[in-house]
Protein backbone atom coordinates (compact mmCIF):
# COMPACT_ATOMS: atom_id res chain seq x y z
CA UNK A 1 0.00 0.00 0.00
CA UNK A 2 1.26 3.62 -0.63
CA UNK A 3 1.96 6.19 1.42
CA UNK A 4 -0.48 8.19 -0.58
CA UNK A 5 -3.37 6.15 0.34
CA UNK A 6 -2.29 5.04 3.59
CA UNK A 7 -3.07 9.20 4.15
CA UNK A 8 -5.98 8.96 2.07
CA UNK A 9 -7.86 6.66 4.40
CA UNK A 10 -6.17 8.03 7.66
CA UNK A 11 -8.04 11.40 7.38
CA UNK A 12 -11.11 9.13 7.84
CA UNK A 13 -10.28 8.09 10.61
CA UNK A 14 -11.39 10.57 14.14
CA UNK A 15 -9.00 13.13 15.47
CA UNK A 16 -8.14 11.24 18.73
CA UNK A 17 -7.15 8.08 16.47
CA UNK A 18 -5.45 9.92 13.92
CA UNK A 19 -3.22 11.30 16.87
CA UNK A 20 -2.93 8.14 18.10
CA UNK A 21 -1.56 6.69 14.98
CA UNK A 22 1.02 9.95 15.02
CA UNK A 23 2.06 9.07 18.07
CA UNK A 24 2.34 5.36 17.23
CA UNK A 25 4.73 6.29 14.23
CA UNK A 26 7.17 8.66 15.60
CA UNK A 27 7.65 5.68 19.01
CA UNK A 28 8.35 3.34 15.81
CA UNK A 29 10.83 6.05 14.26
CA UNK A 30 12.75 6.83 17.29
CA UNK A 31 13.10 2.75 18.26
CA UNK A 32 14.24 1.69 14.64
CA UNK A 33 17.25 3.60 15.27
CA UNK A 34 17.22 5.49 11.78
CA UNK A 35 17.27 8.92 13.44
CA UNK A 36 20.53 10.22 15.37
CA UNK A 37 19.79 10.75 19.24
CA UNK A 38 20.72 14.57 18.09
CA UNK A 39 18.47 14.76 15.18
CA UNK A 40 15.30 13.22 17.54
CA UNK A 41 16.20 15.91 20.35
CA UNK A 42 16.27 18.27 17.61
CA UNK A 43 12.61 17.24 16.27
CA UNK A 44 11.59 16.94 19.35
CA UNK A 45 12.59 20.52 20.86
CA UNK A 46 11.06 21.94 17.50
CA UNK A 47 7.87 20.38 18.07
CA UNK A 48 7.82 21.43 21.48
CA UNK A 49 8.61 25.42 20.63
CA UNK A 50 5.26 24.73 17.88
CA UNK A 51 3.20 23.79 20.89
CA UNK A 52 4.21 26.43 23.11
CA UNK A 53 3.46 29.10 20.08
CA UNK A 54 1.22 27.35 17.65
CA UNK A 55 0.68 30.74 15.47
CA UNK A 56 4.54 30.65 14.70
CA UNK A 57 4.47 29.10 11.41
CA UNK A 58 5.17 29.71 7.95
CA UNK A 59 2.27 28.15 5.42
CA UNK A 60 3.75 25.53 3.01
CA UNK A 61 2.49 28.46 0.15
CA UNK A 62 4.88 30.80 1.45
CA UNK A 63 7.88 27.88 1.96
CA UNK A 64 7.04 27.12 -1.68
CA UNK A 65 7.73 30.99 -3.02
CA UNK A 66 10.67 31.13 -1.42
CA UNK A 67 12.17 28.17 -2.44
CA UNK A 68 10.63 29.28 -6.31
CA UNK A 69 12.50 32.74 -5.70
CA UNK A 70 16.06 31.18 -4.31
CA UNK A 71 16.05 28.86 -8.02
CA UNK A 72 15.24 31.50 -9.86
CA UNK A 73 18.15 33.51 -8.81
Amino acid sequence: MSSELILKESRALPIAERIELCRSLWQEILASEELSPGEAELIDRRLDEHFKDPDDVVSLEEVRARLDGKLRQ
